[in-house]
Parts: C-alpha cells; sequence; structure tokens
C-alpha cells in the first residue's frame, strides 16, 4: 500500500533522507518516492498505515500521514523516464537560469548527454573555472559558428 505524507514544501529531500536512515533499520518501508512535480508531499510504501506512523514519528518536517492510500496507478507517471532532446552544443552561448552565478552568461566546454550535464566557462569571469551544471540550468542564447 502506498500512503502519501503532508510535509513542509521544499523540505521533501529532508524527509526522504531521514526516512531512508529509518528503513534501513525496520523492514516495514518498501519504499519512498518524493516526486519534483509534487512540492509538500512523499510517498510511501508500507504495509499498513501504523508502520508509516511509526516511521515517520518525531521526524523533521512531517506533518502528518493523509488518509487513505494512494493507488500504484497515480504514481507511475512519476517513474517513467521521459526523452528529453539537447539541443545543446559544444561553443554554444548560453544564460544560466538557477544556481548562484545565476543571470551571468557563459561558454559551453563539453556537453554530457548521457548525464545530462554541460561544462560551461563563465565569459565575464576573470580567471576561466569550468562548471559541470545539469542540461535545465541553462538556455542558449546564440549558437557561435567556430
Amino acid at each position: 500500500m502506498i500512503f502519501a505524507l503532508r510535509t513542509t514544501a521544499g523540505r521533501e529531500k529532508q524527509v526522504v533522507d531521514k526516512i531512508i536512515a529509518i528503513a534501513k533499520k525496520q523492514d516495514s518501508i518498501y519504499s519512498v518516492l518524493s516526486p519534483a512535480e509534487v512540492r509538500g508531499y512523499v510517498f510511501v510504501e508500507a504495509e499498513n498505515r501504523s508502520d508509516v506512523q511509526q516511521a515517520v514519528y518525531g521526524v523533521p518536517h512531517v506533518k502528518g500521514v493523509v488518509d487513505g492510500t494512494v493507488s500504484i496507478d497515480e504514481t507511475t507517471h512519476f517513474l517513467e523516464s521521459k526523452p528529453t532532446q539537447i539541443n545543446i552544443e559544444k561553443n554554444d552561448i548560453v544564460e544560466l537560469i538557477s544556481g548562484p552565478f545565476k543571470v551571468e552568461k557563459a561558454k559551453v566546454i563539453r556537453v554530457n548527454k548521457i548525464k545530462e550535464e554541460v561544462v560551461v566557462e563563465l565569459l565575464e569571469a576573470a580567471v576561466a573555472i569550468p562548471l559541470t551544471l545539469k542540461i535545465d540550468a541553462v538556455r542558449v542564447i546564440r549558437r557561435d559558428k567556430e
């Protein structure tokens, strides 16, 4: 059975890490799911509701167990991998759209399509330091044909 936990929005990862640590000590928790699309909730697979309540008792940022269960059909779309089209190439000029260097412009040095990462160098930095970022953290501004 799958149960939904209400959590503090933005703290789902901490809750998942704590539940996984608890699950390693006891066999009542089978799996934990925290989809990025659903903020403020974590899904836990367990035999019954009391096992979930016992496992999350005292865990910070857990507000409670939602009444009822969640069907497997409602969670399978979170587990399916969606193919992503990677249209970033070497020497492209990109803008960083997240992280500490947000709004900075950079040049793509290398693209790793398997890991979905890019290595960039900031254009306006005094020293060229390569940064490895997820592809969704950059946006192509222009293609640089060299």
